[in-house]
């Protein structure tokens, strides 16, 4: 295949390729819309993917099948993920995200956005009129994937083991630096853990699951014991405890 078959291939859009640019592009750009005007920062993360996929699938469609997988399973399934996953661990308010600590950075930050990358576009633009692509043929004889994979381990190996040992540096910092190291002290063994949960003023069985022998279902009921008392035990500290009626505290079938 010629350079110029492969320009006039480039330059030809499939009937199948058009339909799912014009599917698939809106959902990016929604995506991308939906990410920056989020308040949640896990909505914001969703967003993201939502992009990052269409992105994959547009490299797939470009002859880019490495790319393209690289941007789904890597980008997307494996650094967005976790991403999510920490911030749902974490826990992200939405009212974190609107507290400025400098006034009118944010519009700042657009600013700069907008002319950097008026500046980028503007470079390539300058730098890519008028040439011509040479060394396609030759870069991909044997596939796109086997041509990268050729570059990455001859010419680029020395930048691309240095990238992995930076990544696994800062992997192993962020670890370090999470890490929080407790206290001789206050570590607690076998002995003193059985000793604490049978101190007088605890409960060392197990506690009765909300809703047991109730009239209420919900977990903010308590459940009531063998002899028809309710237990404040059932219910968890961080819930709020809801007022029963008359009604309800009645145990079934009385007439009261």
């Amino acid at each position: 295949m010629t350079t110029s078959t492969v320009l006039a291939a480039a330059g030809e859009v499939s009937g199948g390729e058009e339909i799912t640019f014009w599917i698939l592009a809106p959902l990016a750009l929604l995506g991308a819309i939906g990410m920056l005007w989020a308040r949640n920062a896990v909505h914001s993360a969703l967003w993201l993917v939502l992009t990052m996929l269409c992105l994959g699938v547009f490299y797939v469609l470009q002859a880019g099948p490495f790319i393209g997988m690289v941007q789904i399973i890597v980008y997307t399934g494996a650094i967005m993920m976790l991403f999510l996953f920490v911030l749902m661990l974490v826990g992200r308010d939405s009212s974190d995200s609107l507290i400025e600590t400098l006034r009118g950075q944010r519009v700042a930050a657009i600013l700069l956005g907008l002319g950097f990358a008026g500046l980028v576009a503007g470079g390539l633009a300058r730098a890519l009129d008028g040439t011509t692509p040479v060394g396609l043929d030759e870069a991909n004889a044997e596939g796109n994937v086997q041509g990268i994979a050729r570059l990455l381990f001859t010419k680029y190996v020395f930048a691309f083991e240095l990238t992995s040992a930076l990544l696994i540096t800062a992997a192993v910092g962020a670890m370090v630096l999470a890490h929080v190291e407790r206290r001789r002290e206050d570590k607690m063994d076998q002995v003193a853990t059985m000793k604490a949960r049978f101190a007088p003023g605890n409960y060392p069985g197990p506690k009765p699951g909300p809703g047991v022998f109730a009239t209420s279902s919900s977990v903010a009921t308590p459940a009531r014991l063998p002899d028809g008392r309710l237990t404040e035990r059932s219910i968890p500290e961080i819930m709020p405890v809801r007022e029963l009626s008359a009604e309800e505290t009645t145990l079934k079938g009385t007439d009261r």
